[in-house]
C-alpha cells in the first residue's frame, strides 16, 4: 500500500503556510498531496488557519489558490482542504467544480455537520472526519471518539479519518480498513515518527517539512 506524502499548509516549514510559495516548495521537494486551510474572510473564502489569520490583509483567496493548483505542473497532486467552520460549504464546492478539482480533493473538518452538509450538496465529494488532540476533542465533546468515528465510517458517512498522529495505532488502522476507509496521520514533523507510521501502513502522513520523507 502506498503512503501518500502530504505537505501541511503546502510545506510550512519551508515557506509561510497557505501560500503559493509554500505550494511551490512542497512540489519541489516531492509530495503527493497538499493540505491547506479554508475560512471565510472579509469578502470571500481565504486560506487561513485561524480567525485572526483570515482577517489579516493580503491573505490568499481560495480562487487564486485553486487557479494556481490547477496548472499542469500540479496535475499529479491531490488536495486536502481543511474546512474550518460551518457556512463555507457551497462556496467551496462551487470553486472546486469551476476549477475542475473536485475529483482530486479530499475535504476534511473536525465538525461533522460541515461534512454532512458537503456530502448533501455534492454526493461525489470525498470527505474525511478530523480528530485532534485532547483539548480539541474536549472542545468538540468527543468522549468516545473512536466508537463514534468508526460507526460513521461503517455507515459511509465519511470516507477517511484524519487523526492527530499520537492517536494512531495498529488497532485503529485495522478498524478503519475493515470499514473500507482510509487513515491519515497529521502533523508529523519527526523522521522517526514518520517511519513508524509508514511501517504501520497508514494511507497518508502530513508534515510541515516534506524533506523528512526522503
Amino acid at each position: 500500500m502506498i503512503c501518500q506524502r502530504i505537505g501541511h499548509g503546502g510545506a510550512s516549514a519551508l515557506a509561510p503556510a497557505n501560500t503559493l510559495a509554500s505550494f511551490d516548495a512542497a512540489l519541489a521537494v516531492g509530495i503527493d498531496m497538499v493540505e491547506f486551510d479554508v475560512r471565510a474572510g472579509r469578502d470571500g473564502l481565504v486560506l487561513a488557519h485561524t480567525i485572526f489569520d483570515a482577517h489579516r490583509p493580503g491573505r490568499l483567496r481560495l480562487g487564486e489558490a485553486l487557479s494556481y493548483l490547477s496548472r499542469p505542473r500540479f496535475d499529479d497532486i491531490g488536495l486536502n482542504v481543511d474546512l474550518k467552520h460551518v457556512g463555507c460549504e457551497q462556496a467551496l464546492l462551487d470553486a472546486l467544480r469551476s476549477h475542475r478539482l473536485l475529483e482530486r480533493t479530499l475535504i476534511s473538518c473536525q465538525v461533522p455537520a460541515v461534512l454532512d452538509r458537503v456530502r448533501a450538496l455534492e454526493p461525489r465529494a470525498r470527505v474525511g472526519i478530523s480528530v485532534g488532540g485532547r483539548v480539541a476533542r474536549m472542545s468538540r465533546r468527543w468522549r468516545d471518539w473512536r466508537s463514534h468515528v468508526l460507526h460513521g465510517l461503517a455507515e459511509q458517512r465519511w470516507d477517511a479519518l484524519m487523526a492527530q498522529h499520537r492517536l494512531v495505532d495498529d488497532a485503529l488502522l485495522a478498524h478503519v480498513c475493515d470499514r473500507g476507509a482510509q487513515l491519515y496521520a497529521w502533523t508529523v514533523n519527526d523522521r522517526a515518527a514518520i517511519e513508524r507510521l509508514r511501517a504501520l501502513g497508514v494511507h497518508g502522513i502530513a508534515t510541515a517539512d516534506p524533506r523528512l520523507f526522503a
